[in-house]
């Protein structure tokens, strides 16, 4: 799964005097809808705010997909190095940096340039990995479960429970949403997703029960499982005919929350089915909290890192590839 890939370090570890001074490998998108090449980088100083990271997994999500085809909300001038999520080593800091130290494992958010071997980003986007958490696994915690934690707790006030209604349920966030809705805040989940080998994923990491929807109607098969009253809540990142089946399948004072257009349709929402069932319909664009609100990020990534401690959440990781593999 493209949201579950991780990228292992396919070279020696560095010391942190050395990664100052060294060029280092990227994988650059200079051209959209083409493969990615990989080149050789010149390191560039520190701010006095910016700490550089030694990566040794870069997440690779839909969204990095997206931007490299020129299909998403942000729009990097070319050339530019994909990756929005990474865990590694701290090399070194800039001289205002009190956050973190050369030598502390952490994860971080960066834009898109992660996809590298090493990484520059401001301290604020930098948290510690605890001891007992691997660096592979905290890779998957910034995107795809601060996604997750975000949807679910932040905008639909998740209670123990509820029932969840996650489409794309095998995909990155996916899968992230049943391991938090499951293990975290003790709701059942119903995966939707678009194939049985998908389904019976999305049931080995959690789920109750699933739903094929390219085997038919979605609203029906839910009404199946849960009868008339209907679904709590509904994470969707497909969109279009899944989205609109799944906001009917909403319970009074139901909440569908928008993550995502997988399908590439944008449905319209039919105002009055929100108004006979009170439902509520939001939209989760989560890079926007970074400018708007990056206190809510900080306290979600938080939350995944002390969840991931705890043994609470298990992060996926579908498949691994060395940096040369990125093309």
């Amino acid at each position: 799964m493209l949201g579950a890939r991780r990228f292992p370090r396919a070279w020696l570890c560095r010391g942190a005097g050395q990664g100052r001074s060294r060029q280092y490998r990227a994988a650059l998108c200079t051209e959209l809808k083409q493969p990615l090449a990989i080149a050789e980088v010149n390191p560039r100083p520190l701010r006095p705010h910016e700490v550089r990271v030694d990566v040794h997994f870069c997440g690779v999500n839909f969204a990095d997909l997206l931007v490299c085809r020129g299909q998403y909300q942000e729009r990097p001038q070319l050339p530019f190095t994909p990756g929005m999520e990474f865990s590694g080593i701290v090399l070194e800091t800039g001289r205002d940096v009190s956050t973190v130290k050369e030598g502390d494992q952490v994860i971080g958010v960066s834009g898109f340039h992660a996809m590298a071997e090493e990484c520059i980003t401001p301290q604020k986007t930098l948290w510690k990995i605890p001891e007992s958490v691997p660096l592979r696994e905290a890779a998957v915690l910034p995107v795809s479960y601060g996604t997750a934690i975000l949807a679910l707790e932040h905008r639909a006030c998740t209670q123990p429970g509820e029932t969840v209604l996650v489409t794309a349920a095998a995909g990155a966030t996916g899968l992230a949403v049943i391991d938090v809705a499951t293990n975290v805040l003790q709701a059942k989940v119903i995966a939707a997703a678009g194939s049985e080998q998908k389904c019976q994923l999305a049931m080995q990491r959690g789920a109750q029960s699933s739903v094929n929807y390219s085997q038919g109607s979605l609203k029906e098969a839910v009404r199946k499982l849960v009868g008339s009253s209907g679904v709590d809540v509904v994470i969707d990142t497909v969109g279009g005919d899944v989205f609109l089946e799944a906001l009917r399948s909403l319970a009074w004072e139901g909440r569908i929350v928008v993550v995502g257009f997988a399908g590439g349709t944008i449905a319209s929402v039919p105002a009055n089915l929100l108004l006979l069932k009170n439902v509520s319909a939001m939209g989760l664009y989560w890079g926007r909290y970074q400018v708007e609100n990056f206190s809510i990020i900080s306290k979600i990534l938080s939350s995944a890192l002390e969840y991931c401690q705890q043994g609470r959440i298990q992060p996926h990781v579908g498949a691994l590839f060395k940096l040369e593999e990125s093309h």
